[in-house]
């Protein structure tokens, strides 16, 4: 099971769309997210990053199979719901590049493919030379939540060492369908960010 990663940005993802779908349905049906989507949310979601020129899709393939995802996407090209935070604390959308999600099938894990999606993203986004800061958010659960896996183990130490802190002013609320629940609730999803000047001062 040999990994190639490849990148494609904007419109060009549109080969993948229906393979990206089935995989964010899967993989965020595990704990935390414990998402029950639909494919057509899905392919609205992956056609709101399409859209943009500028956003960014790093690809783990195993020959032809997509078998792991990771997006990028100018804050000033997400939806609304995204930028509120950072327009509520007086930060600029423009400085802003983030990073939509990381996806990747449980067979595939612990080689690296991880390192890879964030290197890959952060190179972009340099390189697109006009964002301070990458950010992305992530889901607030308890940690004795009923279906949280033994031996669980968040990645904030992983995000961490990357050189990125959680924000716990920066929250959004997003609605999901819960596996074990009837209907959706909301969630509360916290951002994380790494300030690139502060790592690079002039």
């Amino acid at each position: 099971m040999s990994v190639v990663i490849t990148c494609v940005c904007g419109p060009d993802i549109a080969p993948f769309v229906d393979d990206l779908a089935g995989l964010r349905m899967r993989v965020f049906r595990d704990f935390p997210y414990l998402y029950d989507g639909t494919r057509d949310y899905e392919r609205h979601y992956i056609e709101t990053y399409a859209r943009s020129p500028e956003s960014l899709f790093v690809l783990a393939l195993d020959g032809d199979r997509v078998v792991g995802v990771s997006t990028g996407v100018p804050l000033r090209d997400e939806s609304e719901a995204f930028k509120a935070p950072f327009l509520a604390r007086g930060m600029d959308p423009e400085s802003v590049f983030y990073f939509g999600e990381s996806v990747l099938l449980a067979g595939y894990r612990g080689r690296g493919t991880g390192v890879a999606f964030f290197n890959e993203r952060e190179a972009y986004a340099q390189r697109l030379g006009r964002f301070r800061y990458t950010a992305f958010c992530a889901v607030e659960r308890p940690a004795d939540h009923p279906l949280r896996p033994a031996g669980y183990e968040p990645l904030d130490a992983f995000w961490t060492r990357r050189g990125y802190c959680r924000h716990p002013e920066f929250q959004s609320v997003y609605r999901w369908k819960d596996i074990d629940q009837p209907a959706e609730s909301d969630h509360v999803m916290t951002f994380w960010m790494k300030d690139w000047r502060a790592c690079n001062p002039s």
